[in-house]
């Protein structure tokens, strides 16, 4: 009898027991917050995953729990050089292991290299591809040659004409001093 693993109410445990694969093409509006995040979003925007749950001898103990993700999407955002729409291609391939409660979690957490999560009959594999393909997210997106040239400069030439053509006020001023007598 094979048990049927569903990615929105995963037992993790029973997923990495029998060594479990899963893996969907979503519509990238399936993941509000990082839909909010993008610029320009249709239907056709899509986040490929797979998860693959396994058992593991680690840290001189048998049977920890492990799962295995490989996410990608491409999100259009906004190039902060030119300001122009930008598709921003987010890949994530990570591994974390299973602990039993939350006090474990935190207690490892320092002194463990990999990502440690608490383990659940009711793991919702979206939320985790969700958060994961956010933290990847660019702080400061751009193309990485931008389709139209970029204006470096702050100001135009005919600000800089109508500058020069304006009298300096100190001008006026170094004129006083120069005729004001020497003090005694």
């Amino acid at each position: 009898m094979t048990k049927e693993h569903s990615p929105d109410r995963l037992d993790v445990k029973a997923f990495a027991k029998a060594g479990g694969h899963l893996s969907g093409h979503d519509t990238l509006l399936k993941y509000k917050r990082l839909a909010e995040e993008g610029k320009g979003l249709h239907p056709d925007l899509r986040v490929d995953w797979m998860a693959d749950g396994e058992l593991r001898t680690t840290h001189g103990m048998d049977g920890q729990v492990w799962l295995r993700l490989k996410a990608s999407a491409s999100l259009p955002l906004i190039c902060q050089r030119c300001l122009h729409p930008v598709d921003v291609p987010l890949e994530v391939e990570r591994e974390f292991r299973f602990v039993a409660d939350e006090a474990t979690a935190e207690a490892l957490d320092s002194e463990s290299e990999e990502d440690l999560l608490v383990l659940s009959r009711e793991f919702n594999l979206h939320e985790l591809i969700e958060d994961e393909l956010i933290m990847v997210l660019p702080v400061v997106p751009r193309h990485k040659r931008c389709p139209s040239a970029v204006k470096l400069a702050s100001s135009d030439e005919d600000f800089e004409q109508a500058n020069a053509q304006k009298p300096n006020p100190f001008a006026a001023l170094a004129g006083l001093h120069k005729d004001k007598p020497p003090a005694e």
